[in-house]
């Protein structure tokens, strides 16, 4: 190989890496599910587990770990419950609630818990972002894990969260970004096309969910419309944690 060609094979490969590493900007498509609930009652086969996926699950879970949460935690929108059984596990300290719209999720998230022994100190109920069904002040931590990109309204979905927390109660939000790096997307299009099960690939997801998504100068709008004051957004590859 001559060094005219290996040096025009360099820099293939270095302006591969480049376009790989930018940052995808394409305007935001709202999925057709104002909530976590998929048509056709394919809810439960819908959350079919991704390595990714979970991958994410265990950092909501690290990052958690640095506020040291205490009494009463409610994942909101917490699908069949894996990430919630998962706290209940990491922090046995904790009572936990799992809310989510579907009663079809409330159904397979009960399960779960009671399969891993975990039914007396995880309860699971049906609630809506948009009315949460709770008493004023019942939370000391909130948790919602690649679920803010369905709210149709994440404003109001964040003060609800704020009504529903204590004095002094935190809140941890989890989701991607749209302005992930290029090759975030060509992972998720992979894995929708090769890996995801019919009941995602069905939905348009995961890729779906990474459309939906917001950036983190988006998603700075309904923080300063709701009522908390105190907030920070932390950044990454391809997701965001306020």
């Amino acid at each position: 190989m001559t060094l005219e060609t290996t040096l025009v094979i360099a820099a293939l490969v270095i302006l591969l890496i480049a376009l790989a590493w930018t940052r995808v900007r394409l305007p935001r498509r709202p999925g057709f599910r104002g909530h976590r609930r998929c048509k056709g009652g394919g809810s439960v086969r819908s959350h079919q587990p991704l390595a990714a996926i979970r991958l994410l699950r265990r950092m909501t879970v690290r990052t958690l770990r640095k506020y040291r949460p205490t009494g009463t935690l409610a994942d909101i929108g917490c699908g069949p419950g894996r990430l919630t059984t998962l706290i209940a596990r990491e922090f046995p300290q904790l009572r936990v609630l799992g809310l989510d719209t579907a009663l079809e999720m409330v159904r397979a998230a009960d399960a779960k818990a009671a399969l891993l022994g975990l039914s007396g100190r995880v309860e699971f109920r049906e609630g809506d972002i948009a009315s949460l069904l709770l008493p004023d002040g019942t939370l000391d931590f909130a948790v919602s894990s690649l679920s803010l990109h369905h709210w149709s309204d994440p404003a109001r979905g964040l003060a609800e969260i704020q009504r529903v927390l204590k004095p002094g109660g935190q809140f941890l939000l989890f989701d991607l970004r749209r302005d992930a790096r290029r090759f975030f997307y060509l992972l998720m299009r992979f894995a929708q096309t090769a890996v995801a099960p019919p009941a995602l690939r069905s939905i348009n997801e995961p890729l779906g969910s990474l459309q939906a998504s917001y950036t983190p100068a988006e998603v700075e709008t309904p923080l300063t419309r709701s009522p908390f004051r105190h907030w920070k957004i932390n950044t990454c590859v391809a997701w965001l944690f306020i």
